[in-house]
């Protein structure tokens, strides 16, 4: 049937649609043409608690083009009362126009729908919006501890090992610290946006999304539909980061094209997605460790705190961070939440462990410099051998041989560990590291394999390609399993009807998808006789892994890294600039080397800018934040990045049967506590609150 072609996994690969994206030929969801189509404009409100009294519709119907005015009086009703595709109920946002409640600033009041875009903006924009408001809390601050509660998101709220009291009066070094990071935005470049229609009694949707059986599954819920009936497309994505799952203006554009019975579609505003699509939730962190005076930690406490809306529990899991990085006799973590007046936090990349490793990896360094020891030596001290808290082996940790080979190419060995003694010229410059740690999962999924009557291949997965290089990925994993060279390999991804897969988040996917896609490949290699006819149907193997998954070893499977940052800090002016950065990785088999490093460096880049510049800032008056657009809220820039450089040491596990681990997320991870760590090393002073702004450095006196 095939004859054995050099392995495709592990070289680098262009991407496979990158033609079609340079040229313009693949579209965006906002960008395919429908007949009669029609669009929608969300209107949000002006207040951010309180109840709408009244909507004046009758002037903006009568304006140019304008069809219809969604709204809490005549949108169809929908079902939020379920459990939703990822085990928790919905967020009550997504059932737009169900009452007249307003529970944050920008909360979709009414959709405007027109014949053109620019008709929707102009009567959205005119329609006036009565309210009785009501007085309002958005601000969030460590003081709010004493309301706060545990929750259990995608890891346990609590875990607790040892007594830590007891431990850290026992210490001879003990660091006790706070630590916070502030509300931060995704802002992919393709904003959210989505097309409705109902196509033969069938619910269309053409949407930018990180899984099209999720917003399927989410919308045959909420609008009591037999799951078959609905099909969602998302073939190409302009970028996530987590915040494209089921959001307000897919439910929006549903609700619109099933009142007109033609399609209708709704894109978000850039300053919409402050409000509508999500951001990682400001957290406050309180670190203590104690430790012997040769740095071997004795206790280890991580406390978070994070803010969620008035309707909706989400938990930014900060302090799970810790539970797999260091061992210690006690080991208390806790991430809490607080509700406010405020939009629901939702997924960003590395969840949890961004902002805490920023914490941990802070309040890591502090020790080193208290016990007067190398960061690097303190951290290998205190290497588990298994889970410090599971107790679980680990399938794989090579962190330590991440941190060798960081410090030889870094040139760690020449660092003079005195704060403030380097200079060039006017700037005082600094080295920091820090670790990384992210966890390497795996969910269920079905794809199909068939060979075609041509000699080709065609892989169906409903995998989503945000703009990591997934389709290529998979398409270098399965001409490997079906020892075929790439060129006769097709893959389709992004269609719900393609059968359910895990989505694009928690660096799952192309650990999931590329399992699947094995198994059916290698399934039908062996089914396929030497030199036989296929016939003009194809011959199809189709798999799925539910079973092989939950056999997997119960083990700590996750993603290391070593991060590494040089900085110069003006002390006259207060500015920071990365001069260099560093990061080597352990994350399992490598698909494909070239999408792989750009993952990393993009991760690395956010740190940075996480580091530096990052920080969305809610106005107590009015719940809303400030300058919300990518004016107001600051992102790195091409100036603000140096030489940055990703690469990774082999990580192999003979027992796993897919040994990709995942990349999306570890790349950030620790980045803004390396560069946190260097200035400290520059300036002698600590920055514990982020983002590390000229203001804060030229106020900063002792520990900022």
């Amino acid at each position: 049937m095939t004859t054995a072609t050099k392995g495709s996994v592990g070289t680098a690969h262009t991407r496979v649609e990158g033609r079609d994206k340079v040229t313009g030929a693949a579209r965006y969801a906002a960008e395919i043409p429908f007949a009669e189509l029609a669009h929608g404009w969300l209107v949000l409100s002006t207040v951010a608690r309180g109840r709408i009294r009244a909507l004046d519709t009758e002037a903006v119907l009568r304006m140019p083009g304008v069809l219809t005015v969604l709204h809490h009086h005549n949108a169809p009703r929908v079902d939020n009362d379920y459990v939703g595709l990822l085990g928790v109920p919905p967020d009550p946002s997504v059932a737009l126009f169900q009452n007249d409640r307003v529970v944050h600033m920008g909360w979709p009041v009414a959709l405007v729908v027109a014949e053109t875009s620019e008709q929707a903006r102009e009567a959205a924009e005119a329609l006036v919006v009565t309210y009785d408001q009501e007085p309002h809390d958005v601000a969030f601050s460590a003081e709010r501890q004493a309301e706060a509660y545990p929750v259990d998101g995608h890891a346990p709220g609590v875990m607790e090992k040892g007594d830590l009291e007891a431990r850290l009066a026992s210490s001879a070094v003990v660091v006790d610290a706070q630590y916070t990071t502030p509300e931060e935005h995704h802002n992919p470049m393709e904003p959210h946006a989505a097309t409705a229609l109902w196509e033969g009694g069938r619910l269309e949707v053409v949407d930018s999304n990180q899984g099209t059986s999720w917003v399927a599954g989410e919308l045959a819920n909420l609008f009591s539909l037999d799951p078959a009936s609905v099909r969602v497309r998302s073939e190409h994505v302009g970028g996530g980061f987590g915040s494209k799952g089921v959001r307000a203006h897919q439910v929006a554009a549903v609700l619109a094209a099933t009142v007109l019975q033609r399609p209708v579609r709704v894109v978000m505003t850039r300053r919409q997605m402050f409000s509508l699509a999500g951001y990682r939730s400001p957290t406050a962190q309180r670190v203590r460790l104690g430790a012997d005076a040769d740095g071997r930690l004795r206790a280890l406490e991580h406390q978070s705190l994070n803010m969620t809306s008035s309707v909706h529990e989400f938990v930014e899991p900060s302090a799970a961070a810790s539970r797999a990085m260091y061992d210690a006799d006690a080991h208390h973590t806790a991430s809490r939440i607080v509700r406010l007046d405020v939009p629901t936090p939702t997924w960003m990349r590395a969840p949890g462990e961004a902002p805490g490793s920023f914490a941990l990896e802070s309040a890591l360094d502090e020790l080193a410099e208290r016990c007067g020891i190398d960061p690097i030596e303190l951290r290998l001290r205190n290497e588990p051998a298994v889970g410090p808290v599971s107790g679980l082996p680990f399938s794989s940790r090579n962190l330590i041989a991440c941190f060798r080979e960081g410090a030889r190419r870094f040139g760690w060995a020449d660092r003079d560990p005195r704060p403030g003694v380097r200079r060039d010229g006017r700037w005082l410059l600094g080295t920091g590291t820090a670790a990384a740690s992210f966890p390497a999962g795996a969910m269920p999924s079905t794809a199909a394999v068939t060979a075609e009557a041509d000699g080709t291949f065609t892989v169906g997965i409903n995998a989503a390609d945000i703009g990591t290089g997934a389709r290529t990925a998979l398409t270098l994993v399965a001409a490997d399993a079906l020892g075929v060279p790439t060129d006769r390999v097709r893959v389709r991804i992004g269609d719900s009807d393609l059968g359910p897969a895990m989505i694009a988040g928690g660096s799952t996917g192309t650990r999931s998808w590329a399992w699947a896609v094995t198994a059916a490949a290698e399934e039908l290699r062996q089914s396929l006789a030497p030199g036989a006819d296929i016939p003009p149907e194809g011959i199809t193997v189709r798999s799925n892994t539910a079973e092989a998954i939950g056999a997997l070893a119960q083990k700590e499977r996750h993603s290391f890294g070593a991060q590494f940052a040089e900085v110069a800090v003006d002390p006259a002016t207060g500015e920071v600039r990365v001069r260099r950065m560093l990061g080597i990785f352990a994350a399992g088999r490598i698909v494909n080397p070239l999408t792989a490093r750009n993952q990393l460096v993009g991760g690395m880049i956010w740190g940075i800018s996480m580091a530096l510049h990052e920080e969305a800032v809610r106005d107590r008056a009015t719940g809303g934040v400030y300058g919300a657009d990518l004016a107001g809220y600051h992102v790195a820039a091409h100036a603000d990045i140096p030489h940055v450089e990703a690469d990774w040491v082999d990580d192999p596990d003979p027992d796993d049967p897919v040994g990709i681990k995942g990349i999306g997320e570890i790349g950030i991870v620790g980045a803004a506590a390396a560069v946190a760590n260097a200035v400290w090393h520059a300036t002698g002073v600590r920055h514990r609150h982020l983002p590390i702004r000229p203001d804060r450095v030229l106020m900063a006196d002792g520990d900022a």
